[in-house]
């Protein structure tokens, strides 16, 4: 990953892959483009849902379904613009669900995650109203936004990665105030039937 938080190695995934409860899905983050080093990654380290923070080509995508069938995959999209809403649409019968976040994938250290910025929601809201899968938003959420962000955008589910940090390391008192925020601001649409579909 070349931006955000949080990064660790091959093995500490293995480690936490294999623990976690059953029920509970497992997320790999991944900023390859590679098809088959994608697979090989997702075999190594046994999750069961791929988050691909980085674009895949429609391609890319139908290579990824057939080299890890029953593996969910969730594709990144970073809003920037009208433009984000189109990729967005195209990707969403490729995946299992969109995860809309707030990074740059064109700048020359290339921003996939982890940037504590809150992109333009009225984007991320019509990509909720355009496609047929679950969308999870990122971006700059906290527990003084999450509410309100639910509330703009009815996305399925969030993602917190800065928001609920101090010093670059996980605060629970911080995460414990996101969570309840997030409960008064109300859910989105229920997830089409999928295979694995993950939930964060």
């Amino acid at each position: 990953m070349p931006s955000g938080p949080g990064v660790i190695d091959d093995a500490a995934i293995r480690r936490i892959a294999a623990g976690a409860p059953r029920g509970v899905a497992t997320f790999l983050l991944t900023s390859r483009t590679d098809p088959e080093e994608i697979a090989a990654q997702q075999r190594d380290a046994g999750a069961d849902t791929l988050q691909l923070v980085d674009r895949l080509a429609p391609d890319a995508l139908r290579g990824l379904r057939r080299l890890l069938p029953g593996v969910s995959l969730v594709q990144v999209v970073h809003v920037r613009g009208e433009d984000s809403v189109e990729e967005a649409v195209a990707a969403a019968p490729l995946v299992d669900a969109v995860l809309l976040d707030s990074g740059d994938p064109d700048l020359a250290v290339r921003q996939l995650g982890g940037t504590g910025r809150v992109h333009d929601w009225r984007h991320s809201r019509a990509i909720v109203e355009r496609v047929d899968c679950p969308v999870y938003l990122a971006g700059g959420l906290r527990p003084a936004n999450v509410a309100t962000a639910l509330r703009a955008v009815r996305p399925f589910g969030v993602d917190v990665c800065s928001g609920v940090r101090t010093d670059g390391r996980l605060d629970e008192r911080l995460l414990r105030r996101f969570m309840r925020a997030a409960r008064g601001g109300g859910n989105g649409r229920r997830p089409r039937a999928a295979g694995r579909s993950g939930s964060g």
